[in-house]
């Protein structure tokens, strides 16, 4: 019999790896975002007495959803004596009770999630926060970060978006192959930000979160089956050639390795493979998008033996396409970067500064961190301490904050 220790470290454990999909599941079965959260806690909770008594089950996830969906019948069934408008959600539930949930259906179920997320009669500025809410378990702090928004005002979206869901009865599902062109742009979208934020966490001591870029990926892979269109093969292979190179971007302390010093012998080859097998393919539809030319920009990168044997004027040239159809300061601050590996870094500098008059980016702490190394290449030291300063002050990620500090103490 396991000991209270190694339960809870179990259940530890499978909370990490498979608590959001147990949600998704949940949400599905029960119809209400609240309930299934309440459902999931409890199953947990009850999880940590029963497994020590009758042993770890062989499907812990399926295990959970099960009692989660009991725990939930149940409490309505007790909630009905004295509210009669639970008696009819009780009822449905009841009737559905038996019904098995097979390991299919829990792999889909967070993909049928992200499109009740993304569903056309939610707010858009809710769509996304609601999803990486829900679907990634990123907190209310850390999606305000990737919005350059305040937490209040996000909790604000994502409870009015749930309420909406309830209200209006939205489907939990797959949308048919005719509605699903309207709703991908959100879902390609929030996949993305998932990505990113396993890419490169905004806030914590680790660069990295493996698993949401790991689950980003999946996501995306499950869509590209769903949907071959040009730009989730773009996303898809966008994704892949930048985890190619996760091994090389930071050092056994975890702090930060940029591009040019990375060990390329540690990049992924087979993904790199991959990833530039379906930018070929999505370039060859001719119909080029924001995350096939991304992922033409990262296939250039991950081509090139060396930081100086890149192709710059090939990067440079597709930022131009990019913020010719979808500008964007982050995009231009992107160029700027290479147009200051193709022309020097003054050409860089005029670029990024220019950003910054416009008051675009006050608030980014890489446009600052852009500003400083070029002013440090340039050798105006004061104007580089000052921009890192200001770099350090807008950033609470461990390893970006370690990495501008060395660069301080060098200068």
């Amino acid at each position: 019999m396991a000991t209270l220790v190694q339960v809870r470290a179990e259940v530890e454990s499978v909370y990490k790896r498979e608590s959001r999909r147990i949600l998704a599941t949940l949400i599905r079965l029960l119809g209400d975002f609240d309930l299934a959260e309440e459902a999931m806690h409890e199953a947990f909770f009850v999880a940590v007495e029963r497994w020590q008594r009758d042993g770890i089950p062989a499907s812990p996830r399926a295990w959970l959803v099960s009692t989660g969906r009991f725990k939930a019948i149940d409490g309505l069934r007790r909630r009905a004596r004295f509210d009669r408008s639970q008696t009819q959600l009780m009822m449905a539930l009841e009737a559905r009770q038996e019904d098995e949930v097979t390991d299919q259906e829990l792999e889909d179920d967070r993909l049928r999630l992200i499109f009740t997320c993304c569903h056309p009669a939610l707010a858009a500025d809710a769509q996304v926060p609601l999803t990486l809410r829900e679907v990634c378990d990123l907190t209310t702090e850390e999606i305000a970060r990737a919005f350059l928004q305040s937490p209040a005002t996000i909790a604000q979206r994502i409870v009015r978006a749930k309420a909406k869901i309830r209200d209006a009865r939205i489907p939990y599902q797959v949308p048919s192959l005719a509605e699903l062109p309207e709703r991908l742009d959100s879902v390609l979208r929030v996949i993305y930000l998932v990505f990113n934020e396993g890419y490169s966490a905004s806030s914590g001591d680790n660069l990295m979160r493996n698993d949401l870029s790991d689950e980003a990926i999946r996501l995306g892979r499950l869509l590209q089956q769903l949907l071959p269109d040009p730009e989730v093969l773009g996303l898809l292979a966008l994704m892949l050639l930048q985890a190619s190179r996760q091994a090389a971007r930071s050092d056994e302390n975890g702090d930060l390795i940029l591009l040019d010093q990375q060990d390329r012998s540690l990049w992924n080859r087979a993904l790199i493979a991959e990833g530039s097998q379906l930018v070929q393919q999505a370039l060859r539809s001719q119909q080029l998008g924001v995350y096939s030319l991304q992922a033409a920009i990262a296939a250039v990168h991950a081509e090139a033996a060396s930081a100086e044997q890149t192709d710059w004027e090939e990067i440079v040239g597709l930022y131009d396409v990019l913020l010719r159809g979808w500008p964007s300061p982050v995009v231009e601050l992107n160029r700027a970067a290479a147009l200051a590996r193709r022309d020097g870094p003054q050409a860089g500098l005029l670029a990024v500064e220019a950003i910054l008059a416009r008051g675009q980016l006050q608030d980014y702490h890489l446009a600052h961190s852009a500003r400083a190394e070029l002013c440090r290449q340039l050798g105006r030291l004061d104007q580089a301490r000052d921009a890192y300063r200001t770099a350090l002050g807008l950033t609470s990620q461990g390893a970006e904050r370690r990495f501008i500090e060395r660069r301080l103490s060098e200068l």
